[in-house]
């Protein structure tokens, strides 16, 4: 996983000792109010408009600033607790470090206490389930590389955990490590399930009950052959279809393979960062080792290798099981595989 890009801002000169500091220390970009004539510093005129062509281009951002002059300034830009990035808003002492925005899942309430450890200062978390020493759910799958599929039964789940209430748990690989947690009610099944209870269900299917928080491991591995000039729709039709047809979940794409020959094809990465991947290209000589189970004599005579979609698939599962041997279109060629661990 990439490291996050993190944004700092400071408006007077004792914030932007401040911002010099963390900006080292994180490392972060940082940005000075144009009157501070900072060298080591970009700097702005107007914060708000600033904020308008930065807000979405960092991971997180923290502020060395009054928290009034933040929340206006950050207002006009919020969407979702699932996409918004990290906000922090430090004083301009460094005494203190608020997790504005996104604690959880944008990863805020780490940001604070990385500011306040720089500073020697206090982070202040509001979050109710870390103010209450209670498990949060969205953090623990994010810890756990859990992608979350109903993100507005989060809110559920936790709030059951802060009244001591029992959640139903469907996690029969035990991803989330709560098989011996008390909190949780696991090894239920469908036949067990309780919609008007909160619960819990871990699957890379999209087999949730309705009312769940689905929760998708990232295990599946998409090897892709493809010919030259694919448009990225081609792609991703083709790849919504086979996961429609077997109950695949889109969230649980974990990588996207092919050959090297296909490493500056537009359509193949476009498709890639749709499914939120970074593609992965190998050889002909890595590819040719693998025993696939359905070779091509089409595509040892293209590619020079006897399968493409599914060797690669094989090779970025690491070892694990091929679920889907290769489902063509007159242009895209798919094959599926598993692993045991993301």
């Amino acid at each position: 996983m990439p490291a996050k890009k993190i944004a700092i801002y400071t408006l007077t000169s004792q914030g932007l000792t401040v911002g010099k500091r963390l900006a080292a220390r994180l490392p972060g970009t940082l940005y000075a109010s144009k009157n501070l004539e900072a060298e080591d510093a970009i700097s702005f005129e107007s914060l708000k408009h600033l904020i308008s062509a930065t807000f979405n281009a960092f991971d997180g951002h923290v502020f060395v600033a009054a928290a009034g002059i933040v929340v206006r300034c950050i207002a006009p830009h919020l969407q979702s607790k699932e996409t918004d990035p990290a906000v922090v808003c430090m004083d301009q002492t460094g005494l203190f470090a608020i997790s504005l925005l996104s604690g959880h899942l944008g990863g805020a309430n780490e940001l604070a206490d990385r500011c306040a450890r720089i500073m020697g200062g206090q982070s202040v978390i509001t979050t109710a389930t870390d103010t209450a020493g209670v498990l949060s759910i969205d953090s623990l799958a994010m810890a756990k590389g859990l992608a979350i599929g109903t993100i507005g039964k989060v809110k559920d789940v936790n709030m059951a955990l802060l009244e001591d209430r029992v959640v139903q748990l469907y996690d029969p690989e035990d991803w989330l490590g709560l098989a011996w947690n008390s909190s949780f009610e696991g090894k239920v099944g469908y036949g067990d399930w309780n919609d008007s209870k909160p619960g819990i269900w871990v699957s890379w299917h999209n087999d949730a009950p309705e009312g769940s928080l689905a929760l998708h491991p990232r295990v599946l591995h998409l090897g892709i052959g493809c010919r030259r000039d694919i448009t990225t729709y081609e792609i991703l039709d083709h790849v919504y279809m086979v996961f429609k047809k077997y109950g695949f979940s889109m969230e649980s794409i974990a990588s996207v393979g092919s050959v090297e020959a296909k490493r500056n094809e537009a359509g193949l990465l476009e498709a890639a960062e749709e499914f939120g991947v970074e593609p992965v290209f190998y050889s002909t000589t890595q590819l040719a080792a693998v025993d696939a189970p359905t070779p091509s004599d089409r595509v040892q005579a293209h590619m020079g290798v006897p399968s493409v979609a599914e060797a690669s698939a094989m090779l970025a599962s690491h070892g694990g099981e091929l679920i889907v041997t290769k489902e063509k279109t007159p242009t895209v060629t798919l094959a599926v595989a598993r692993s045991n661990r993301a």
